[in-house]
């Protein structure tokens, strides 16, 4: 029973994940109270289940991988919840929830190596998977061509050149306004996350069902992987509560940038993720 505990918990706390990041970026009040009360909810639940956990298995403190990893997620949920009704630091949530949701959804799967119920659901999921980043990578490559392509147009509205006058900036008269480009940059971005948000989620649902177990996420592409997400965070709430615009706000679009590449290049260094012959 504690297991069916356990699941609604992760299902909450996913569903306070979604919430938390209109809530601390754009300071949504509606979204904030959804926030606190389904994570507050995913608590009180994952408390009943750890409690459950423990009891049903005539102990009192964690034994094997899973057990500690929900025990730690319940821990994380804790400090965040501690820290919150203190100082009303609710911005700490983008990451501690976030966090939690990830320790907790593997222990969710099951105490054993998760199966997928066919060849054709395991094969969807992974496309899903697949595709959710790709399309995430694309919209950070539109995000960087459009701080580029900003920043190009920035120096060429400061150097002024008079019309008809001879000059390397004359076939850039065609690119948009530095208000359309700095729009598109920002929209591309906060697109670019859910998508690499779901394509972590379902990696670590694909990874239960390989023999590997924890130790998929010692894989360096893995590992690059959700360092990227966390410099992805880092910048949408930088760019969002400084109130970044123009060259800095560019500049960072190309962090997240820089990021990628790596994820892309830790494939050279990854015995799982390998696109060419094993």
């Amino acid at each position: 029973m504690y297991l069916l505990w356990l699941r609604v918990a992760a299902i909450l706390y996913a569903a306070a994940c979604v919430a938390v990041f209109p809530a601390v970026l754009y300071g949504l009040v509606s979204w904030r109270k959804s926030c606190v009360h389904l994570a507050g909810l995913g608590f009180f639940i994952h408390f009943v289940s750890v409690i459950e956990m423990l009891v049903q298995a005539h102990r009192w403190m964690p034994v094997g991988a899973r057990e500690v990893e929900s025990l730690l997620g319940f821990a994380v949920a804790g400090v965040f919840f501690l820290v919150w009704w203190l100082y009303d630091a609710i911005s700490l949530g983008i990451f501690a929830l976030p966090a939690t949701f990830f320790l907790v959804l593997v222990p969710a799967l099951g105490p054993d190596r998760y199966h997928f119920p066919s060849e054709g659901v395991r094969t969807s999921w992974l496309v899903a998977h697949i595709a959710a980043l790709l399309v995430a990578y694309a919209a950070l490559c539109f995000s960087m061509l459009a701080s580029v392509l900003y920043l190009l147009q920035e120096n060429r509205i400061k150097s002024k050149p008079k019309p008809g006058q001879d000059s390397w900036w004359a076939p850039l008269d065609w690119m948009p306004p530095l208000d359309t480009l700095e729009r598109i940059s920002h929209a591309t971005l906060e697109f670019g996350f859910p998508c690499m948000t779901v394509g972590l989620v379902i990696g670590s649902v694909l990874a239960q069902e390989t023999p590997l177990g924890a130790s998929y996420f010692l894989d360096p592409k893995i590992i690059a992987a959700f360092v990227s997400w966390a410099v992805y965070v880092v910048l949408l709430l930088v760019r969002r509560s400084a109130g970044l615009r123009g060259r800095k706000a560019a500049y960072l679009s190309g962090a997240v940038f820089v990021v990628m590449i790596a994820v892309w290049a830790a494939n050279l260094f990854s015995h799982v993720h390998r696109y060419g012959p094993q």
